[in-house]
């Protein structure tokens, strides 16, 4: 039960604001040394058991070593890079712009253009700050000055923001793919489909809201200072198609099978220069800061990584693994099915307190080889937990994007206003979660394990 009090405590300590590779490191060198203790017993001597459980962690060095070799997790840094160069390029700003002025003329049309917008956001920078922020600074006060229902306005803002968690390239399935050790270009073809049928259901919603209360989602009046209709898909042509050629080039060389994800990172952040290039805003000092901040993100990833690895083994050590597998396959019902659901309520309930980093690398590798021993697609199941992961940036009290967007809003805008607004987009992402899970096939998914 070591390793059980263990978990616990750490996620005990997480919930109070420690630091989270310190926790997970603290935690797996204090119960390392009490299960060298407890092995070695009172009567071996309290020393000896110290020392016993210290030795434990003499391969820790050779795991951080094949961390470091890990070819696969240098796309992280990378995908990093290219998302915040196209931060700073103005690209959010450009694709709102002309997408507000396409749509703004229906009902709900700023918030359908904000939804669109994030789409293609997170294909091409998969940042979820960085695409609620924009968003937050630019399509928020514009749905506010033509009277948008705030809790909708907020509402469609966050959601959009985090579709960077599940459509390609996304961190979080390129960390899953590391953890299940599938190749990532398999999970970003898979995740494709969840994704748009996401994109889809929002717009849906959307357009629901505008049809039956239209006061929520009024249209706003046409722009004549954008020149006639032509000239505005003109105008919105030229600022989309950059932004959708970097896509192709990095999730198309991907699909195609010509590179690899982590090749195709690279391309990426030449695009990315080449889009700073063509937007004249490329500077020496733009190319510093964006890899100081890539490089500030990736050591938080890494650092977590770390601190999970001697987590992990300290749990496995202990004998955790084996409580936890023998006790979901025990689960009444059917073995795979009661797994899957016990498995996602769990991580929808803890997405409310710790990041999906955290999720990634402690709850899921524990979770793996049990899904491997009932014959469970490791694709399937790593798209259920990246769709699950994506609610951990919406659910209140700890949200991510809930804080990025009040860091941003007027001051007119109340924290509960925003809790609000996320709720019926959380209720879409779990109704798109179910259809994923009972009928994988539609998105050409197999469920089984070949």
């Amino acid at each position: 039960m070591i390793g059980i009090i263990m978990f616990f405590v750490a996620l005990f300590m997480l919930l109070f604001g420690f630091p989270v590779a310190f926790t997970f490191a603290a935690v797996s060198v204090l119960f390392g040394i009490i299960a060298g203790i407890v092995e070695v017993g009172l009567d071996g001597g309290i020393i000896n058991g110290v020392i016993e459980g210290i030795s434990m962690f003499d391969y820790m060095p050779y795991r951080i070593y094949s961390i470091m070799q890990n070819t696969i997790l240098m796309a992280i840094p990378m995908f990093i890079f290219m998302g915040i160069i196209l931060q700073k390029t103005g690209l959010a700003e450009k694709l709102l712009e002309s997408m507000g002025f396409l749509f703004g003329e229906i009902r709900g049309g700023v918030a359908i253009s904000t939804v669109l917008v994030g789409s293609l956001l997170a294909a091409s920078t998969g940042v979820v700050g960085a695409s609620v922020v924009a968003m937050g600074v630019i399509s928020l006060p514009v749905m506010l000055k033509y009277k948008y229902n705030t809790q909708l306005a907020t509402g469609t803002i966050c959601a959009s923001g985090t579709l960077g968690q599940i459509i390609p390239p996304s961190i979080v399935l390129i960390i899953l793919g590391d953890v299940f050790q599938v190749p990532v270009g398999d999970l970003f073809t898979a995740a494709i489909g969840p994704g748009l049928t996401l994109v889809a259901a929002y717009i849906i919603f959307i357009l629901l809201i505008a049809y039956f209360n239209p006061n929520m989602a009024p249209a706003i009046p046409a722009n004549l200072s954008r020149g006639n209709k032509k000239q505005q898909i003109i105008r919105a042509l030229i600022d989309i198609i950059p932004s959708l050629s970097l896509i192709i080039m990095v999730l198309g060389s991907i699909f195609a099978g010509i590179a690899t994800p982590t090749e195709s990172s690279a391309v990426g952040c030449i695009g990315a220069i080449g889009l700073a290039l063509l937007y004249k805003t490329f500077s020496i000092d733009m190319i510093k800061q964006a890899a100081l901040e890539s490089v500030k993100i990736t050591s938080m990833v890494f650092a977590i990584l770390i601190g999970a690895t001697a987590f992990s083994m300290v749990f496995s050590y202990t004998g955790g693994e084996e409580i936890v597998e023998h006790f979901m396959t025990n689960l009444p019902g059917d073995d795979r099915w009661a797994f899957i659901i016990f498995t996602m309520l769990a991580i929808l309930v803890l997405g409310f307190f710790i990041d999906f980093v955290e999720i990634s690398y402690i709850i899921v590798p524990i979770l793996v080889p049990i899904s491997e021993a009932l014959g469970i697609s490791p694709v399937w199941f790593a798209i259920l937990i990246a769709m699950n992961l994506q609610t951990s940036f919406l659910t209140p009290p700890f949200g991510f994007s809930l804080f990025y967007l009040k860091g941003v809003a007027p001051v007119s805008v109340r924290t509960t206003q925003i809790y609000k607004g996320v709720l019926p987009f959380i209720a879409i992402q779990i109704i798109v979660l179910c259809i994923l899970a009972f009928y994988p096939g539609f998105f050409g998914i197999d469920p089984i394990m070949k």
